[in-house]
This record gives structure tokens, sequence and C-alpha cells, in this order.
């Protein structure tokens, strides 16, 4: 029997020529990690040999070598023509009887007397995700069949998917011969997710392949709805090694919008066997598993990972019966995996627009051209090369046109589905889940597609000028002090920590309110006695979070976390939030709170806020956060730094302030970093420094106050310049007193980005570091190099 039918637990990573890469797997997870706590559903695998057998009878393969021989794959209309024709005769050619009778007795086997056993039928191709191509979603799944005719009509189903167009266009432009790649079918006990939840992780971050991380997706009901891309599932990043480290570990929660799910139908007939409803806007607005079930999810990945010894790719689903989780597919990642780390490249938009669009950003780059709206897969020839494809949701069936575009935009899906892979694999940038796409995007219009700026894929009118940036960093040379970064984004935070890097020298807090949590803190406060407009608006920004105020904390931890974890062996210094009172009040509820003051930039901010009546219960929510992070999840690289300290008193008050919060100067290693932004700062530097444990000197706020001028005023904004004598004398005076005292001197403005030659000065006067902006570290580094090596 065993040369058509093979058991799972007798399978092993040596059997991919005889059942596929998929069903290998799931042999070898059966095998060998079923007793370190990775729990995988029985069943069992067609052979290769079955299948070629089913294919030498009544001349079947000739006739489909001969279609396959002469086809054009560029013709799409011709494609799929021949896939049809081919898919037909496949589903019309009956088993072989030794096929026939093997299924038969293998499948009764499995039933084990329980008649109305559901298995999910599903394709493994045997070139099928080796490492040099993904074929993500190359072949067909059918879920929930029930009975051997059923099962039989499936496997045949299966055998025809590998003519699909998709597939078939897929090997030619990677280099796959049709004749040596065969099918097997995997017959699996169905996990019962319809009632619970299911989804895809991935053991990297699938857009910078930042490798200490989890990257988890999930949606209610079966997963091909995650798979397939017709959900925008809820997102989850678990660290690593502080999940080894047995502390709380996830990272990040994005929730999905989960507006449908697919279910069990009342067929059991392969393509009637599910179907698709709506989901409860109250399920909608929770997260499908909570953080126990993300983390259970990371340990089973990590076992796999650790077996495999290389990223992988994996299928989950949840059993709504006995609420277990299990593995039903797990490969090898191939894209991020292979790219290689020395080589930076960066796409930097030169332009602003303005953005029509939004959705999840796949990969890093920016294309551009004109929309073409493809609303069904027979309309797929009107796509030209350069187009921006734009369209509901795409399937593996569209990757021929794929290729063709500079870009591509969907209403749905998520950064797991085909169309994210195939993607990432050909290179082009996308943005999925947008939501309106179809709608707001034009026929025609001229559109620059960026997904260069953080976990948000943005979609601007117009053709935008934009530049690509590449640096190989093999061999970067010394210089005698160390550059950081600054990072306020933790959407890049993954993708800046592979950059050459010391740390991060500023990550402000307001960065995080702004874009994670958009509230005023005050809102969530008092979200009780909110007027009704801005109650209603508050509750659909907090879904999914158990109060406002945890919404307001669990978003700080979030952030800081994301940030601590990508450069986990560096410094990280967070700067407590440095909002104006008019920036404060733009946040939703904002203005309910914020005085309305003439000069925002000289009134209450940094430190006299924190310390003051109406905004200290606002300033220990952000200490509750930082507190968590350090203490809890143990990212003890995290140091604060507090912003705007008009006076020595201010610089007391606030230390004890922090230490009431639980964040004492000294305790565990914590370092408190003061900004040295006001020429009073400089001047009473000694005084300050008997607070704190060094300086960063915020070169923005001290130019402008040390020159009397307003750098957001056209009229004197030439003047404004960081070199300026008076400006130079103030950061030596603050800079010497460090040296005196033994502590931290660091520039985390812009000065230092914008004028390599005062980088250059500063490495002069001592300094121990330089954080730049990210763009600006290569360019910087290379030319301080060479000024202190001249003729190198």
């Amino acid at each position: 029997m065993e040369d058509y039918i093979i058991w799972f637990e007798n399978l092993g990573m040596s059997d991919v020529d005889r059942v596929g890469g998929k069903n290998s797997s799931l042999g070898e997870m059966i095998s060998n990690l079923a007793n370190a706590g990775v729990t995988v559903p029985g069943g069992f695998a067609t052979t290769a040999h079955a299948y070629r057998e089913f294919l030498a009878k009544d001349g079947l393969k000739d006739r489909i070598d001969s279609e396959l021989d002469a086809l054009d794959i560029n013709d799409v209309n011709e494609l799929a023509r021949v896939g049809s024709r081919i898919r037909q005769w496949v589903s019309e050619t009956p088993f072989p009887e030794s096929l026939d009778n093997a299924l038969e007795a293998a499948y009764e086997q499995l039933q084990n007397g329980n008649t109305n056993m559901a298995v999910a039928v599903r394709s493994s191709a045997t070139a099928e995700d080796l490492p040099d191509a993904s074929f993500a979603g190359q072949q067909e799944t059918f879920l929930n069949i029930v009975g051997i005719d059923h099962v039989k009509h499936a496997v045949r189903e299966v055998f025809a998917s590998l003519f699909n167009d998709r597939a078939i266009s897929y090997r030619v432009h990677h280099g796959f011969d049709h004749k040596l790649v065969a099918l097997s079918a995997g017959i699996q006990k169905m996990v019962r997710s319809e009632t619970a939840s299911s989804g895809v992780m991935f053991t990297l971050d699938t857009e910078s392949g930042f490798q200490d991380v989890v990257f988890i997706t999930a949606s209610y009901g079966l997963g091909e709805t995650v798979v397939q891309g017709a959900v925008n599932p809820d997102e989850f990043y678990v660290h690593k090694p502080t999940y080894e480290a047995g502390r709380p570990a996830v990272l990040r929660r994005n929730l999905g919008s989960k507006a449908i799910k697919m279910v069990y139908g009342d067929s059991a007939e392969a393509g009637k066997s599910v179907e698709t409803v709506k989901v409860d806007m109250e399920e909608r607005n929770r997260f499908c598993i909570n953080d126990a079930e993300v983390e259970e999810l990371a340990k089973q990945a990590l076992i796999i990972e650790k077996h495999y010894k290389r990223p992988m790719d994996i299928e989950w689903a949840k059993d709504g019966d006995d609420g277990r989780i299990y593995i039903v597919q797990a490969r090898p990642e191939t894209v991020k995996s292979r790219v290689s780390a020395n080589v930076m490249e960066r796409y930097l938009l030169k332009e602003q627009g303005t953005v029509i669009a939004e959705g999840r950003s796949i990969g890093h780059r920016i294309g551009k051209g004109p929309v073409r709206v493809v609303t069904s897969i027979q309309e797929m020839d009107r796509v030209q090369p350069g187009d921006v494809l734009v369209t509901d949701m795409t399937d593996p069936d569209w990757e021929p046109v794929m290729k063709r575009s500079s870009a591509i935009v969907t209403d749905r899906g998520g950064r797991t589905c085909h169309a994210a892979i195939i993607a990432r694999e050909l290179g082009i940038p996308a943005v999925v889940g947008c939501g309106d796409a179809t709608d707001v995007l034009k026929e025609g219009q001229e559109v620059t597609v960026s997904c260069a700026e953080g976990d948000t894929g943005l979609i601007y009118e117009g053709s935008l000028d934009f530049e690509l940036r590449e640096n190989t960093v093999e061999s970067m040379p010394d210089i005698p002090f160390k550059i950081m970064m600054n990072v306020g984004n933790p959407d890049r935070a993954f993708d800046f920590q592979s950059l050459p890097n010391e740390g991060v020298g500023l990550a402000r807090l307001e960065f995080i309110i702004n874009r994670m949590i958009g509230v005023h803190p005050k809102a969530l406060l008092n979200f009780d006695g909110l007027p009704r407009d801005i109650k209603e608006t508050v509750e659909k920004r907090i879904s999914g979070y158990s109060s406002p105020v945890d919404f307001y904390v669990d978003k700080l931890v979030e952030g800081i976390s994301t940030l601590a974890a990508a450069f986990a062996d560096k410094k990280v210094i967070v700067r407590l939030s440095d909002f104006k009172s008019n920036e404060y009040a733009n946040l939703i509820g904002g203005t309910l709170y914020e005085p309305d003051e003439e000069n925002p930039m000289l009134g209450f901010r940094g430190a006299s806020r924190y310390i003051s009546e109406t905004f200290r219960d606002c300033f220990e929510l952000e200490c509750r956060a930082l507190k968590r992070v350090r203490e809890d999840m143990g990212f003890e690289n995290v140091e604060i730094m507090v912003p705007f300290v008009r006076t020595v008193g201010e610089a007391s008050q606030v230390i004890e302030l922090l230490a009431e919060n639980g964040l004492k100067r000294g305790e565990n290693g914590l370092r408190v970093i003061m900004m040295c932004e006001l020429p009073a700062n400089a001047l009473l530097a000694d005084q300050f420094l008997e607070h704190f444990d060094g300086f960063s000197i915020g070169s923005n706020d001290l130019t402008q106050l040390a020159l009397g001028l307003d750098r957001d005023s056209g009229i004197v904004a030439h003047l404004f310049d960081e070199r300026n004598e008076a400006v130079k004398a103030l950061l030596e005076n603050a800079i010497q007193a460090c040296k005196r005292a033994g502590k931290y001197i660091g520039i985390c403005g812009q000065g230092p980005s914008d004028h390599p030659d005062l980088a250059k000065w500063l490495m002069d006067q001592g300094i121990d570091s330089v954080s730049l902006n990210p763009d600006s570290v290569l360019d910087t580094w290379f030319f301080l190099a060479e000024e202190e090596l001249p003729g190198a």
C-alpha cells in the first residue's frame, strides 16, 4: 500500500520526493516534535508514484506535455484556455484501481468508526516549498470534506490544480520543469476552527527580516480567509528572547477588521463544503485570540524553527471544541531569509503629496504609475507594464500579471496572505487591506504607492519623485565615538536595527502617543464624563483593550518594548512626552483639557507639565508603561530622558516624581538623562548634572533659544544654524561639564544629521555619541571616517 499511501507518522523531511514538501513536513513534525509540544492533526498522503501512475492512464501525461510545450505563458488568454482544458482532462480521468482501493482503506482507518469525520485535503508538490521558491497557494486546498466519494473527488481536484494558470506560470518563471513536478494529496483530520480562530505565523518579521520575533496573524473561522487575503486579520509580534526568559513577550497588537469568516457549509463536496459569513461587530472589535494563546503559538513556532534550523512559515488553527492550538502546515520562509544583510536598500520620497488611501505595507519599496482597477481575473490582460494594479483582493491566479505591475493595492488582505507573499518574492511594493481603494482610486489616475514609511502603506495622488539608496555595510570603518539613531516610529524599528548603530539616542514618546494612541490621556482618564460624540470616537479607538486607561498604557508599552526589542543589546533612550499644548490639543478630546497659549513652544511643556497638579495623573501613566517595559518584560536597556527642564528645582522635582512612580534613578541600572536644550542647562550644567546621569543635547531648541528666533518663522529661518559660534560655546560648556563629572554626553538634535561638519566638530570635542536620523547614518559615518583618516 505504501506505493500509493503513506501515513504522516511514517514520513520525514527525507521524503520530499515521495510526498512533496508540505506532507513530508507534517510527517517530520508528527514524528519528531509531538513530544516537544507541537500538536499536528493526523492523516496520510498519496504518493508522487500514485500521481505519476494516474497520469500514465489513457495517455494523459503525453497530452498534457504536448499542450504545455506549445504554450506561450505571456499570452494570458491562451494560458487560461490551456489550463482549463488540462484540468478538465484530469478531473474526468478515473483513478487506477490500486490507488482507488488504497484511498478507501486508509480513509476508513482514519475514520476509526466515525463516519461523520471531516478532513482537509491539501496539495503538496514535490518541488513545492523548496528553499528557492514559496509556491504559496499554487495548488488547491479543500476543507470539511466528509465521505470517501467526496474525498476522492477532492484528491482529483487537487491533482488537477497542479495545472492552475498561476501554477503553470509560476513554474516557468522559476525554472521548474513541468515534467519533473508531481503532486501528493494530504488527507488530514479537520481542526474545528470554524467555531474558533486560525491564521498564519512567521518566525521572523516578514517586512524587515528581523529574526528575533514571531509574527502572528489571526482571524475567526477557518484559515483560508487569512491565507487568501479575504480578511484583514489581527496581528501580533512576540519577542523570542523575552519569551524564552519566561517574561511577558507580546510586543505589538494590531486589531484587524475581521469582517468575514469561513465556516462549514451544508455540503461535504469539494467546492461546496465551506461558506463565508459576516462576523458580528462585537466580535470584530476584540482580538480573536488572547495573549496566552499568542504565546502558546510562539512556543510551538520556536520549537519548529529550532528543529528545522531556519525561519519558518506556519499555518495554525484553534479547535473550538477542545480549545487546543494545532499546526496544520509548516514550510521554510523563502523571501526575507535569503536577503543579504550586508546590502542596505532605502527608498526615500523626495516630495510631499496628498494621501488618498492607506493600508498595510508589504516590503519597503516605492512604486508609481497609472491606476488599473481590475474587478475580476477575466480582466487581467488589461494590466500593462508599469501599471498600479488595484483590486478588491488578489489570489495566486493573478501571479502572471502581478509581475507586470509597478505596485499592487487591495481592499482586503493581511500581511501573510498569498498576495503579500508573492509581492515580496517579486520585489513589488503592495498595500493590502485598504478597505476602499477600488472606490477612491480612479482608472488611469497617476499615483505613488509608498511602503517606505512604516507599517502603514500610503497611496499618494500624483507621480512623486523618490530615490533609491543602496549601501554595502560589510566593512564599516572605525570612528572614535558612537553613532546612535533617532527612532520615533516603532513601525520602522525592526528595519532600522539592521543599520550600523550603537542604539537609540532619542525615542520620542509623543510619536507613539500620536501615531498609536491618538487620544489625549485626560480623555481616557475621564472617559465616563466625555461628551457623547467624543466618547463614541474614543470607544472605537480603544477596541480590543480592557479599559480606556489600559489602552493608553498598553499602547505605550507596545511602542517602547518594540524599540527596546529591536535594539535589545544596546541602549534605547526614551524621551518622556514633549508635546506642546497646541499639539496635545490636536489629540482626540485634547481641546477639553489644554490651555490656549500664545506661544506654546515656550509654554506648558516638558518638566513643568509633569510636575503640575493638572497633568500629574497623565505623567503617572507614562511611568507605569516604562516600569512595565523595564521590570516585567526585562528590557533594562531602556533609559529615560527628561525634556525641557527650565530650573534646577524642576530637575529635583521630576527625579523625585519618577522615584515615587517606581522609576528610581540607579535602581536596576536605570539611568535618567536630561535633554540639554535651554541655554540655562548649558550655563548651569554642573548643577543640573547633580540630578541626572548625563545630557543629551537638543540642538534644535538650544539654537532657537540661544539666537532668540522662532525656527518655524519663514522670515528669520535663514538665521537658524546650529554651527553659530554662540551655540557652539553653549555646546562646548555642556560637553566639558559632563566630561568633568564623568557622565554621558550625546546629541540627538537635527544638527549633526543636516551638517556632517558639525558632527566632526562634536567628535573633536570628545562627545560620547551622536544620534542621527536613520536616513543620514551611513553618509555621516563614512564622512566622519574620511575626516578622521585623511586619504582613507
